[in-house]
């Protein structure tokens, strides 16, 4: 399937969850379309903490992740950090909380909702330090080179559709000499869809743009990161063609 067929389904997908809340099943072990559907709960499943949730606005949590890359990612008061495919804003402002006013956090997006949804929030409850760009992370992360500490992720790549040149925009921005890291939630697939068998709502749904644990891991080598390591490996469901979904939690830096 095309690029851009598959990122304007991207953008119509979540632009609607961005609009009702629901997430739709995008990305989360949650039932469907279900009045039992919490955000908050969900995202708790999945690493969030109660307490910290709390203190960032109720509309940036629409449980659409599938990890929690900041209980990993180290951060320190002053550091620049990047969310990638920010959506509403949970891990941006939940990272503003830790690197404080002497830190700045980015969170870029291409869906039109989500940004207008997580600068809102922003403004409405005084985030200073966080800034919501508009961007592709595939081709062009509006971001100059070696300028960022930490990039963040939560379930995103896999949406990509070519995850080498997303990765090589990401190590593009990151500082080098072993400063800059990244710190990634996603999912992986123990067998991979082949192009001609793609279904566009499965791809928005995280599934069939997911890559094997190995082509995975290489696309980050390829890029030019080094010192990867899964911090965190857990099943997360099985589809109804076998195929076995698991999420990961990698770390790796720069060289």
């Amino acid at each position: 399937m095309k690029e851009e067929i598959l990122k304007a389904k991207i953008r119509e997908r979540y632009g609607k969850i961005a609009l009702s809340g629901n997430s739709d099943c995008c990305c989360t072990p949650q039932e469907c379309n279900s009045v039992e559907f919490n955000p908050k709960l969900s995202s708790i499943s999945i690493g969030y903490n109660d307490k910290e949730l709390e203190a960032i606005p109720e509309t940036s949590i629409l449980g659409v992740g599938c990890g929690a890359p900041l209980n990993f990612a180290d951060l320190k008061e002053g550091d620049t950090v990047l969310d990638l495919g920010s959506g509403a804003g949970i891990d941006a402002f939940l990272a503003s909380k830790i690197v404080k006013e002497s830190g700045k956090v980015i969170g870029i997006d291409f869906t039109h909702e989500m940004l207008m949804k997580s600068r809102k929030a922003a403004a409405e409850n005084g985030f200073k330090n966080v800034e919501f760009k508009k961007g592709d992370i595939e081709n062009n992360i509006p971001v100059v080179n070696n300028s960022v500490d930490a990039a963040i992720s939560n379930c995103v790549i896999n949406l990509t559709k070519d995850k080498v040149k997303t990765f090589r925009e990401i190590y593009r921005i990151l500082k080098k000499g072993g400063m800059g890291r990244m710190i990634i939630s996603d999912l992986i697939t123990s067998k991979e869809v082949e192009e001609k068998s793609v279904n566009s709502e499965s791809w928005c749904s995280c599934i069939d743009g997911a890559l094997t644990k190995e082509n995975y891991l290489k696309s980050i080598e390829v890029a030019g990161f080094q010192n990867i390591v899964v911090l965190s490996e857990q099943p997360y469901l099985n589809e109804k063609d076998g195929r076995k979904i698991t999420s990961l939690v990698i770390r790796a830096v720069t060289n």
